[in-house]
């Protein structure tokens, strides 16, 4: 465990870890807000807002470093510091330097950069590093509790600080204001162009008579497999912005050039960008994402992947600000000041017949299924919320446990993280498609605890290597090809639905059965076209 620090004249990454454990270990919501909102308040005192409210986050105030999960597992073997000094500030510094290496031998200098980082921390210290730069950190604070934490912190109203969340993109630009200015900080705090918000988020349900049933009379609107956008025009300038608020502007010049021929003079509206193949049914998600990976040949690769954009809301039309309107009124606006080729295929029905249908319809045409929408809805930028359901046909598959990870958080002390694989009949053996932490309840974790530790064969640093026993049978929503895993392929969104004692490893879903769920996806000729942003 971190130790106390508190009282030193400092912010130590120790005092972050020992937060992260204690929020982690808590199911109380005021519990956690109190822990984080004491640990913001020692951030402002010391000036590490900048960097201590993006760590509680589970974020990198860097953003992406070049330095992903294998290579940082590659070094996990740095024997760990018996004590830790390590400072915010050392860390944040360290994570700028690789980021900023480029060029020749680069790799080996972040090699060397996460080697001394690793060797002054201490061995928790070093697993919430690692959880950190991989995006891996679920400590309890989501962002809706970390946004409770700061209104606690600085004794604002949490209403007028989710709502300068939402505006600001980010917790963090918030906290220096409420540090700086207090209450009167969160007027400066507005949609402003060409600064992205967070998206609205849905929560799910299991089918359309789920989904009129907690919303009534419902909008439901195709959904598309392809890359979440939020578009800005102020009259001839329209910049694109990515799901996570990146730039892409030079890879869609089609969609500028939509943008551009609209009537409005200043936009802001959100969206799905897809690639369709020629006979109009929407490519793979990873075919959509070679466009977003590239910088160069941006005109070879539109003619070959051209792409379509679709909107489904509008945050603000030229002097009208849509945010605190209803869906309802919303959509009104973007009908019309767009053409109904801009807008995603939308039915709004109380009838469970019409909205199956219509779900059908969207299946039929390759999509991945339908969304249900509140038509009293207000956009809550970065929420996951009740009021915007998804609805997708799920696939499942019986797999074989090959491994498994220790937890974190409130799942410490239990094997939480399963590594799942198909059987090869022709190879022999199993191969690896993914991993899941979803889909357990604390009974399934102290089970799956037992049976695998009881089944181990080996360990290497957090991962327990397993007898290919275990039988689960896991639900996704699609398989998508990879580079990460031997077979060349993964699951997307799976989850944990049960354990099947009554099947053999032998039993298990084959290879062959998960690559015939495969679709076809073009080769990229780089690396570089896969990256998503």
């Amino acid at each position: 465990m971190c130790r106390e620090v508190w009282q030193i004249d400092r912010v130590l990454l120790a005092e972050l870890c020992q937060v992260s454990q204690t929020v982690g270990a808590t199911r109380s919501r005021l519990d956690k807000v109190g822990q984080l909102g004491a640990c913001v308040r020692r951030l402002a005192a010391y000036g590490e807002l900048a960097i201590g409210v993006p760590y509680l986050a589970g974020d990198l105030p860097q953003g992406k470093i070049g330095l992903g999960y294998a290579a940082w597992r590659k070094l996990a073997n740095v024997p760990a510091a018996a004590a830790s000094s390590l400072t915010l500030a050392e860390v944040d510094a360290t994570f700028s330097a690789i980021k900023a290496e480029a060029g020749a031998g680069s790799g080996k200098r972040r090699d060397q950069h996460v080697q001394r980082l690793l060797a002054q921390a201490m061995r928790d210290e070093q697993e919430f590093l690692l959880r950190l730069v991989t995006g891996e950190l679920r400590q309890g604070a989501l962002e809706g509790v970390l946004v409770d934490a700061l209104a606690r912190a600085f004794e604002v109203e949490a209403a007028a600080v989710r709502r300068a969340v939402m505006l600001a993109g980010t917790p963090t630009a918030v906290a220096l204001a409420l540090h700086a200015e207090g209450a009167a900080g969160l007027a400066a705090f507005t949609l402003q162009l060409f600064r992205p918000l967070q998206p609205m988020l849905a929560d799910t349900a299991a089918d359309v008579d789920e989904a009129l049933g907690r919303l009534g009379q419902a909008a439901f609107e195709y959904k598309m497999d392809g890359a979440r956008v939020q578009v800005h025009k102020d009259g001839d300038r329209v910049e694109v912005y990515s799901r996570a608020g990146n730039l892409v502007t030079p890879a869609v010049p089609e969609i500028v050039q939509r943008v551009q021929a609209l009537p409005a003079r200043q936009l802001v509206l959100d969206g799905e960008v897809i690639a369709f193949g020629e006979d109009q049914r929407p490519r793979p998600f990873q075919e959509t994402m070679r466009r977003f990976g590239r910088r160069l040949d941006v005109g070879r690769l539109r003619a070959e992947l051209p792409l379509s954009v679709f909107f489904f809301d509008a945050l603000a039309i030229d002097d009208d600000l849509l945010i605190d309107r209803p869906l309802s009124d919303r959509f009104a606006a973007l009908a019309a000041g767009t053409e109904a080729r801009d807008l995603v295929p939308r039915i709004v029905t109380a009838s469970s017949e019409e909205a199956d249908a219509f779900a059908s319809r969207a299946l039929s045409n390759g999509h991945e299924g339908v969304m249900a929408k509140g038509l009293d809805s207000i956009y809550s930028a970065g929420r996951r919320g009740a009021e915007w359901l998804k609805l997708k046909p799920a696939h499942s598959l019986d797999l074989v446990v090959l491994a498994v990870e220790w937890g974190g958080g409130r799942r410490q002390g239990w094997l939480s993280n399963l590594h799942l694989g198909a059987r090869d009949p022709e190879a022999g053996g199993f191969v690896m498609l993914g991993k899941t932490f979803k889909g357990m309840t604390d009974e399934i974790l102290r089970w799956q605890t037992e049976a695998l530790l009881a089944r181990e064969i080996g360990r290497e640093g957090h991962v327990v290597h397993v007898r290919p026993e275990l039988v689960a049978e896991i639900a996704f929503n699609d398989v998508q090809a990879s580079p990460h895993y031997p077979g060349g392929m993964a699951l997307r969104f799976a989850r944990l639905k049960r354990y099947r004692p009554d099947k053999l490893a032998n039993d298990a879903s084959t290879v062959a059965e998960v690559r015939a769920l495969l679709p076809r996806v073009r080769t990229s000729p780089s690396r570089q076209d896969d990256q998503a942003f």
